[in-house]
């Protein structure tokens, strides 16, 4: 380009612009296709530049549900959701959002309105000191003190939020600075120092995975969110056709491979199979594929893996060594990593012997339930969403009994079809997900798989999906009660049901009916297949309240404090 040419480029992005009029403008070079918010206050001035800034809004009824909504978002399509707060309880609203998406990994730009700067400080009316509040629970967050930083920061808030390790960035903006006018220039490169990403894997690191996979005779792989964070589901599968290696998931791993793959062992953890976590523990050789070993993984740290030789590959560094000892650490973006491993000679031991073992362990522990003839079990809900669904919905979920029981019997087959609250555990999270994931995927199935308690949280969304005509099919599982937390009052509490029971609930269909959404009530297989496959065939959202089991229990279970080969519950 001619410096005549850059010239005239470097004036046409240095303009005068109020900072709510920078921020438009910035949303709109980072191609953001929505956002999720609900004005006050300290953000009105940019609510007035969006009034025709020609970038669609989705107003949820809750800063709750706006950022839940923009998780959603993001999990389908690996973009940042971007949220607007105001100050004061509109910021705090948003603080679960925030650690939510920190703990799973997940892109969010976040701005918030402030008090204006010469009050800051003071307990001025609707101030809450938003920075030291999700200094923790941000990958980074800024407070705008110059409109003339204000669009360098917004770059960097979109650079940190969707580079390395996914997360959130949080952007607080005193009022005063969103009226004030300043040169907008967006045309500067970020530069950031201090922040180093370490994509690249080092090839003498995967060399030595390499080695280790040769030597292995027990080798299994555990493949997480970081799999399909980085888009490497297509490389796992050839690198399992290559090697003949077993695959467990993590819960946020699912989708990631294949679950009808005869190298699926199922998910692993608290909640896994059988099979799934007695290959971590027999295993000599463990491939961890971007899982950052959590507790409700691994149960009790001295019985995880405790004959294996450990491989972990991460984007984090911070994630290696954590919590598990590695002796081939790979720091890198997956994709990167398992494409330089494709290229090595991996052939070596003799896995048959391993192999069939785990092959007739899947057949003699499957997951299983017990059908009463009464009552309608929710594991048998789950398997009928994914015949009457063929398995291509997306599917979103709350926290706890429904959450593990869709895990274990949905049997996801592909990528980004599963949004759920994983390290932060937040009930009333699906709703409001199912939104975020409705637009992301305008002409996809979407399905909230729900908890009554959890619905209980955020169904003020409901609007949400009549007012911008979100066909999401919201699947009540109603066991009356606070399923998980009942669950664990009857195992370790002596059946001491401690303010966990929900004999009164509300009329969901006649909820559903107040928001202008079509509901109905089921309470056994065949009601429940006739009504999901009508909820199927509409283009409008709909609400099926499904009377399940009340007492059912979610199996195999590791109790706290239990290794990982010391399940309860196991199919005898």
């Amino acid at each position: 380009m001619k410096t005549a040419e850059k010239s005239g480029v470097a004036a046409a992005s240095q303009r005068v612009l109020t900072g709510s009029g920078m921020i438009v403008e910035a949303l709109k070079e980072e191609k953001v296709e929505v956002i999720f918010g609900y004005p006050g206050g300290a953000v009105l001035n940019i609510y007035d530049a969006l009034y025709d800034g020609g970038i669609p809004h989705l107003l949820t009824r809750h800063e709750q549900g706006a950022i839940h909504a923009a998780e959603g978002y993001a999990r389908i399509t690996g973009k940042p959701g971007v949220v607007i707060a105001t100050s004061g309880p509109g910021a705090t609203n948003i603080v679960t959002g925030l650690a939510d998406a920190m703990m799973d990994s997940l892109p969010l730009v976040v701005i918030t309105g402030q008090v204006n700067s010469q009050v800051l400080g003071s307990d001025a009316f609707q101030e809450a000191p938003i920075l030291g509040i999700s200094m923790p629970i941000t990958k980074h967050n800024f407070q705008v003190q110059d409109v003339n930083e204000l669009p360098r920061i917004i770059k960097e808030a979109f650079h940190i939020a969707s580079t390395g390790r996914p997360g959130p960035v949080l952007i607080d903006i005193p009022k005063d600075i969103t009226a004030t006018p300043g040169i907008y220039d967006y045309s500067k490169k970020v530069h950031l120092p201090g922040y180093k990403l370490q994509t690249e894997p080092d090839p003498q690191a995967v060399k030595r995975v390499a080695q280790a996979i040769k030597m292995a005779k027990k080798p299994v792989i555990l493949a997480g969110a970081g799999v399909l964070h980085s888009k490497a589901s297509n490389l796992l599968k050839e690198l399992v056709a290559k090697t003949t290696i077993p695959v467990a998931n993590t819960l946020l791993g699912l989708g990631s491979f294949p679950h009808d793959h005869p190298m699926s062992l199922g998910m692993a953890g608290m909640h896994g199979t059988y099979t799934a976590n007695m290959a971590l523990y027999e295993a000599d050789l463990l491939i961890n594929i971007g899982a950052r070993f959590d507790d409700r993984l691994t149960g009790n740290l001295k019985e995880f893996a405790k004959f294996a030789k450990v491989v972990h590959f991460d984007i984090d560094p911070s994630e290696i060594g954590k919590n598990v000892a590695t002796e081939f650490p790979v720091v890198g973006d997956a994709a990167k990593s398992l494409q330089l491993l494709l290229e090595e000679s991996l052939e070596g031991g003799d896995t048959s012997e391993w192999l069939a073992h785990l092959l007739q362990s899947k057949e003699d522990y499957p997951l299983w339930y017990v059908e009463d003839g009464v009552s309608f079990k929710p594991q048998r809900l789950i398997e009928i969403v994914h015949e009457l669904s063929k398995g291509e919905a997306i599917l979103t979920t709350d926290v706890g009994q429904h959450q593990m029981w869709t895990a274990q019997f949905h049997g996801f087959q592909a990528p980004d079809k599963w949004v759920t609250s994983g390290g932060l555990g937040t009930m009333g999270f699906g709703l409001p997900a199912a939104i975020g994931a409705q637009v992301a995927d305008k002409d996809g199935t979407v399905v909230a798989i729900l908890g009554d308690a959890g619905f209980q949280m955020t169904f003020q969304e409901l609007a949400v999906l009549k007012e911008y005509k979100l066909p999401v099919k919201v699947v009540l599982v109603n066991n009356q009660s606070m399923g998980m937390v009942r669950q664990w009052q009857q195992l370790f509490y002596k059946e001491r049901y401690s303010e966990s029971l929900l004999p009164n609930q509300p009329d969901y269909v006649k909820l559903a009916d107040a928001f202008g959404i079509k509901g109905v009530v089921v309470s056994n297989e065949t009601e429940f297949r006739v009504a999901f496959a009508e909820a199927l065939t509409t283009d409008e959202a709909f609400l099926l309240d499904c009377r399940v089991t009340t007492m059912e229990n979610v199996y195999p279970m590791i109790a706290p404090g239990k290794g990982i080969q010391e399940m309860e519950g196991v199919k005898p």
